[in-house]
């Protein structure tokens, strides 16, 4: 499910007395396989700074693994079958925020590009700053609403590479996307209208949501339809043994 990441180790150890319960567990790393060395480095990142940061409550240091990484990584078999059926290998990640999923789906899914789309000038930081840590040259931080990248005409949407020192710099592109994850945005009858728009024709939004996916789902059918969506499916996705299952809903873009 992952690919090799060419990256050993964590950068420092986070401060004796914060920890999480699955610290010490092989649970992480057999879920996460060859991308486990990359999440434990962004794993001890949200340890030391998360809180102070306002990327993570205080009450997820715990939970870090389980709630925002392993949470996140229940999304990637549904990311790689819209992948396989499509014909690009983008990926966006609408409101990336602290870098849940995107930052997660980078790692594990190393072929294919990953946009993160955030409008905070901070997360923007906190997300170049993941990328420097986690060596990740197959990500582009996008700064931006979306409400803006739909309301711009063709050519007229802001991206930029994350490899360079100006990644909250603007410049001037026009992109639709394979896939577009997201996760706590917003309920899908305002999320949908956002989200398809910047989907290619047949590509997927895949949405980790929570138990109240199916009632969500229910009352943004017209939305989803006006939006050019069919096929709207909620699953349950297994996040690992002995953990809470998350939802994620799958909602295709009209040929």
């Amino acid at each position: 499910m992952v690919a090799s990441a060419d990256v050993t180790g964590t950068i420092g150890s986070a401060e004796e007395a914060l920890s999480d319960r699955l610290d010490g567990s092989d649970l992480p790393r057999q879920l996460l396989g060859d991308a486990y060395p990359r999440l434990s480095i962004f794993h001890d990142k949200l340890l030391r700074e998360g809180v102070l940061k306002g990327i993570i409550g205080p009450r997820d240091q715990e939970i870090l693994w389980e709630r925002h990484i392993l949470n996140s990584a229940a999304i990637l078999p549904f990311i790689e079958e819209a992948l396989n059926e499509g014909a690009q290998d983008s990926v966006a990640d609408l409101g990336s925020g602290g870098g849940f999923p995107g930052i997660i789906i980078a790692s594990c899914l190393h072929e294919a590009h990953i946009t993160l789309i955030e409008p905070m000038e901070r997360r923007v930081q906190w997300l170049s700053e993941v990328i420097d840590d986690l060596k990740l040259d197959n990500v582009t931080i996008l700064r931006s609403r979306a409400e803006d990248l739909v309301d711009q005409p063709t050519g007229q949407r802001p991206g930029h590479k994350a490899s360079d020192k100006q990644r909250h710099a603007s410049a001037a592109r026009h992109t639709q996307y394979q896939v577009l994850t997201c996760r706590a945005v917003a309920p899908m009858r305002k999320l949908a209208p956002m989200a398809l728009p910047l989907i290619l024709p047949g590509g997927r939004l895949v949405a980790l949501k929570g138990k109240s996916a199916p009632q969500e789902l229910e009352k943004a059918k017209q939305v989803i339809a006006k939006s050019h969506g069919i096929n709207s499916q909620v699953f349950e996705a297994p996040v690992g043994d002995g953990l809470e299952p998350t939802h994620v809903v799958v909602v295709e873009k009209r040929k």
